[in-house]
C-alpha cells in the first residue's frame, strides 16, 4: 500500500478529474471513434494521457488515431488521411485547421476540448513502423497495460514536474513527455521512489525497463523506449532539465512541501522597471522581431534556437560581447533577445594577415594595403597585421544589417527574416504579448531556488 504525505492527497483531489469532466471528454471521444468506424476508411483509436487515464483535470488534449492499412503508399495516406480528418472535424465544429509534423494532421476544438485528428499506418509491430506517429499507439497500450495502481504518481510526478517548468518535450522547455513521466514511475514503482533514484542521477543515466536496448546514446538521460528498443524517449530532455530535476527531487526529498506542486504565476515587468533595470546592470539590450513561420513548435523552436546562436557569434565575431541570448516563439510574432556587454565600438580594428614565412601570401596582403590611410601593415608576433575600417560601430546597426540574413538560420525563419524584421533597443524592446519572456530573461534561477524565495520571500531558511 502507498503511503502519501497529507498534502499529496490534497494535491491529488485537485489533479483527478472529476467523473463529469470524464463522462464529458470520453462521450467526444466515443463520437468522433463512431464517425471514424463509420466512414469504413480507417479504424479510430484514442491515445495519449486520455486513453491511458493519466490526464490531470482541465488539461483536456484529445488525441485521436486515424489508423490506415500499412499497404496504402505514404502520399495517398497524407491525402486520404487528411480528407478524412478533415470530415470528421467538420461534421464535429467548424474550428479546426491543419498542422504539420512529420505530416499533416487537422486540430480542432470540440466544445472545450482540444482534439487532434492524426492520420497512421496501422501496423502490427512497432517494429514496422513507417512514420514516427505510427509508434504512439503501442505507447498507448504499454502504459494501459501496465500503470493500474500506480495513476496517482503520474498524476503527481506531472504536477510536480510541470510546477518546477521542466514539463514538457516541446523544444522550448526540453522536458519530460508525459509518456517519459509514465515510464519513469513505472520503473521505480511510484512518485517518492523515482525521486529517491533521481537524487543520485549522474550523467547519462541509462533506464531500459525491458533490458533491450538495441543502440548507443549519449543524451544527459536515456530511457529506452519498452517499444522501440532504438529509441531514446528522453532524448528531448536537455542537460539542464534533467539537472533541474534532481535538484527539485533533492529539495522536496528533504523538505516535502506543497509548494512543490503550485504552479508559478505570469512573470511580470514594466517598461519603466525594465529601463530601470538596464540601467542599473549597465548592459545593452537588443530585440529583433519577425513573423512566426506557419509551422509548429517542433519545427520552428529548433530553428529559433540555431539562429539565435548564429546571431550572437556574428556579434561576437564583430566585437559585440553577448552576455545572455534567448528566444520566444509566439503566436504571430518572433522575439529573440540580446543582452550585450558592449554596444558601440571604435572606427578602428585590428585586422590580421599570415605570417611572414609564408612568402606567397605575406607579400600579397603586404602590396594589397601599401598606402591605406591607417596604420599598417605591420608585424607583430611574426605575422602582418594593419588596421581597417569597423564594418559595424553600433550593435544596432549590424543586427539591421542585411548581413544577418547570412548567418546559419533554419530554413523557415530565414524565410521569416527575408520578408523582413525589426530591431528594439533598450526599454523600447518591451512588448507585452512577450512581457513574461522578457521579464524572465532578466530573473534566471533554479527551479529549487525559485521555489525556496517564493517560499521565504525574505531570504530566510526553514531548514533545520
Amino acid at each position: 500500500m502507498v503511503t502519501r504525505l497529507p498534502h499529496e492527497d490534497q494535491v491529488l483531489a485537485t489533479l483527478r478529474p472529476t467523473q463529469i469532466e470524464k463522462d464529458h471528454v470520453c462521450g467526444i471521444a466515443q463520437r468522433l471513434l463512431a464517425a471514424i468506424a463509420g466512414s469504413g476508411k480507417a479504424q479510430g483509436m484514442v491515445v495519449g494521457s486520455i486513453a491511458r487515464h493519466t490526464w490531470i483535470r482541465g488539461d483536456r488534449d484529445l488525441d485521436v488515431f486515424l489508423l490506415f492499412d500499412p499497404a496504402l503508399p505514404r502520399e495517398a495516406l497524407e491525402e486520404q488521411g487528411l480528407a478524412l480528418a478533415r470530415s470528421i472535424a467538420a461534421a464535429f465544429t467548424d474550428r479546426y485547421h491543419e498542422k504539420y509534423a512529420e505530416h499533416p494532421y487537422i486540430n480542432a476544438v470540440i466544445d472545450d476540448v482540444d482534439v487532434d485528428l492524426v492520420p497512421c499506418y496501422n501496423v502490427a509491430s512497432a517494429e514496422r513502423i513507417q512514420s514516427a506517429v505510427d509508434r504512439t499507439p503501442f505507447h498507448t497500450r504499454y502504459i494501459t497495460d501496465k500503470i493500474n495502481g500506480l495513476i496517482d504518481d503520474v498524476l503527481l510526478l506531472k504536477r510536480f514536474a510541470k510546477a518546477g517548468g521542466i514539463y514538457g518535450s516541446d523544444g522550448m522547455t526540453e522536458g519530460f513527455s508525459g509518456y517519459l513521466c509514465e515510464l519513469l514511475v513505472l520503473r521505480y514503482g511510484g512518485f517518492t521512489p523515482l525521486l529517491q533514484a533521481a537524487s543520485e542521477w549522474r550523467l547519462h543515466t541509462l533506464i531500459d525497463q525491458e533490458d533491450h536496448g538495441a543502440k548507443e546514446f549519449d543524451e544527459p538521460l536515456i530511457v529506452i523506449d519498452p517499444v522501440d528498443p532504438r529509441r531514446n524517449v528522453a532524448a528531448a530532455v536537455s542537460l539542464d532539465r534533467m539537472a533541474e530535476f534532481v535538484e527539485l527531487a533533492r529539495g522536496y526529498l528533504e523538505v516535502p512541501s506543497p509548494v512543490f506542486f503550485e504552479l508559478p504565476g505570469p512573470r511580470t515587468i514594466t517598461p519603466d522597471k525594465l529601463e530601470s533595470l538596464l540601467a542599473g546592470r549597465g548592459t545593452f539590450l537588443y530585440a529583433i522581431t519577425f513573423d512566426t513561420p506557419p509551422y509548429i513548435e517542433e519545427i520552428v523552436v529548433p530553428q529559433l534556437k540555431r539562429s539565435t546562436s548564429a546571431i550572437s557569434e556574428h556579434l561576437e565575431r564583430n566585437g559585440f560581447p553577448v552576455h545572455h541570448a534567448h528566444y520566444r516563439m509566439g503566436a504571430s510574432t518572433c522575439m529573440v533577445l540580446f543582452e550585450l556587454l558592449v554596444n558601440e565600438l571604435p572606427v578602428v580594428r585590428s585586422h590580421p594577415g599570415p605570417p611572414v614565412w609564408n612568402r606567397v601570401n605575406a607579400e600579397k596582403f603586404r602590396a594589397k594595403h601599401i598606402g591605406s590611410a591607417l596604420p599598417g601593415p605591420y608585424i607583430l608576433d611574426g605575422r602582418y597585421e594593419m588596421e581597417v575600417p569597423r564594418e559595424f560601430r553600433r550593435a544596432g546597426d549590424l543586427l539591421a544589417s542585411p548581413s544577418l540574413l547570412q548567418v546559419g538560420h533554419g530554413k523557415h525563419v530565414r524565410q521569416s527574416l527575408g520578408a523582413g524584421w525589426k530591431v528594439y533597443e533598450g526599454a523600447d524592446c518591451y512588448q507585452p504579448e512577450f512581457m513574461s519572456f522578457i521579464a524572465g530573461f532578466f530573473s534566471r534561477c533554479s527551479p529549487l531556488v525559485r521555489i525556496l524565495q517564493e517560499k521565504n520571500p525574505d531570504g530566510s531558511s526553514d531548514r533545520s
